[in-house]
């Protein structure tokens, strides 16, 4: 068994029914999509613009019905148009998902979804930079180094759970604009000063740190514009580009469902 195969295994492993995984083109293979399918965890996956999969039935919202290996999928097209002040980009994609009913997940909506996958890029700031500050794990053993991921991944899920609940007390409050820098920094304040550590026998659904997050909520998240690039440690040259002020540098989205393309 390669490499490889051993990380879908271990990919899989993680699955299970109620989970929605999202990936990006690398993970389209059929072989893939059957293993990951067979966890019974729902699939939303990028695959190339070329590739053909059969029509075996059409949907209103301009999805069809389709096969990857033996896993029943839906596929979305769609054209998706950027306007900045710098112009309109615009480009193809085609989504395959084992989320087939049309009424309860529409084409439109998965596209938009599918728009989110960066932000575990955003987790992984979160956890290296945020919670860790730089600084490398500390064990020096296997079962060390796995305790200590574990327990950053525990930290992370439990405030971020904080966060969520935070901003669901508040109607109409988006969990995108909770701050994580707050939630962990009061975290932090609870620990040390060892205060409000004991819950009363009376449900605070904000509590202390979803307080902090309500105080200082972060301004309507902008639309992400431009596509992950690669750094290039080694070049003396700017690798990202030139530096814009995203507060005024204003963008719109346009998602079009293309219908009949195979």
């Amino acid at each position: 068994m390669g490499d490889r195969q051993r990380d879908e295994l271990d990919q899989a492993r993680s699955l299970a029914a109620g989970m929605l995984l999202l990936a990006d083109r690398n993970y389209a293979a059929a072989d893939l999509i059957q293993t990951l399918a067979a966890t019974r965890a729902d699939l939303l996956i990028r695959c190339k613009n070329g590739r053909r999969p059969p029509v075996i039935r059409r949907y209103h919202d301009g999805s069809w019905l389709s096969t990857i290996g033996t896993v029943r999928v839906r596929v979305v097209d769609a054209e998706i148009s950027v306007q900045t002040i710098d112009g309109v980009r615009t480009g193809g994609y085609r989504l395959i998902t084992t989320l087939l009913d049309p009424r309860t997940h529409p084409a439109g909506g998965l596209m938009k979804l599918y728009h989110r996958r960066w932000e575990v890029e955003t987790a992984y700031l979160e956890i290296k930079s945020s919670i860790l500050g730089g600084r490398v794990l500390r064990a020096r053993t296997p079962d060390g180094i796995d305790q200590e991921v574990y327990a950053l991944l525990v930290v992370y899920q439990i405030l971020r759970t904080a966060m969520t609940d935070a901003t669901d007390s508040r109607p109409g409050t988006g969990p995108d604009r909770a701050s994580f820098t707050t939630a962990l920094n009061a975290a932090r304040d609870q620990v040390t000063h060892a205060a409000g550590v004991l819950a009363d026998t009376v449900i605070d659904l904000a509590g202390a740190i979803g307080r902090a997050v309500l105080a200082h909520l972060l301004p309507e998240r902008r639309i992400r514009v431009k596509t992950r690039m690669i750094k290039r440690s080694n070049s003396k040259y700017q690798a990202r580009g030139p530096n814009v002020d995203r507060r005024s540098h204003k963008a719109t989205i346009a998602i079009d469902i293309i219908t009949n393309t195979c």
